[in-house]
C-alpha cells in the first residue's frame, strides 16, 4: 500500500508517495510541468507507477519543488533536477540497490537533464518528453535510456523528433 513519505531536496522538504517492495528493485517517477497542473497524482505517473509497482518495484513519486504540498517554488528545470537526485539517494537511503528512473513530459525533460549531470541509475524511460516545446539541446548522451513512449500524433512529442533527439539503441513506442 503507497503511502505518504517525504524527503529533503536542498533545504526543502518535499511531498512523495511511496510503496516498498522485497526485490531491492526501485523507481523514481516525476510528473508533467508544474505550472500546467502537473504533480505526483496525473493518470500517467499513477499508471506509470502501477506497471513498476506490478513488476515487483518499491516506487517513489513526488511532488517537485513548488507542487502541491512541496516546499520551494519552481526553479526552471534546475532545482528539480536537484529534487530528482534527492529522490534517488532517498530510495538508496531506504537500502535499495537497483534504481530506475521514469519521467512524463517535463518529468522526462528534468530526468534527461539530470542523467547528462551524472544521476547514476540503471534504467531510465521517458514517457512523452516535450522536445517540441522544451529544448533538450543541453541533453547529452543518455547511456541508461532504454524506452521512450510516445503518441503517433502528439505534437508535444512527435516521433520523428524523439528519433532526432534520441538516436541509437533505444526502443520508441508509439501508438500509431
Amino acid at each position: 500500500m503507497e503511502t505518504d513519505y517525504s524527503f529533503r531536496s536542498d533545504n526543502l522538504k518535499l511531498d512523495a508517495l511511496v510503496e516498498h517492495n522485497s526485490t531491492g528493485k526501485g523507481i523514481v517517477i516525476t510528473h508533467p510541468h508544474p505550472l500546467y497542473g502537473g504533480n505526483m497524482y496525473n493518470p500517467v505517473v499513477e499508471m506509470i507507477r502501477n506497471v513498476y509497482l506490478e513488476k515487483g518495484y518499491t516506487t517513489l513519486r513526488f511532488n517537485f519543488r513548488g507542487t502541491g504540498k512541496s516546499q520551494g517554488k519552481y526553479d526552471d528545470g534546475q532545482g528539480e533536477q536537484t529534487d530528482v537526485y534527492a529522490a534517488v539517494d532517498a530510495l538508496r537511503a531506504d537500502g535499495l540497490e537497483t534504481i530506475d528512473i521514469a519521467g512524463y513530459s517535463f518529468g522526462a525533460w528534468v530526468n534527461a537533464r539530470a542523467v547528462t549531470s551524472d544521476l547514476d541509475v540503471r534504467q531510465m524511460v521517458m514517457v512523452s518528453p516535450p522536445v517540441a516545446m522544451i529544448d533538450f539541446s543541453d541533453v547529452g548522451f543518455l547511456s541508461p535510456l532504454d524506452l521512450v513512449i510516445t503518441g503517433g500524433r502528439d505534437d508535444i512529442a512527435p516521433p520523428a523528433q524523439i528519433k532526432k533527439c534520441f538516436p541509437g539503441g533505444i526502443h520508441l513506442l508509439d501508438s500509431r
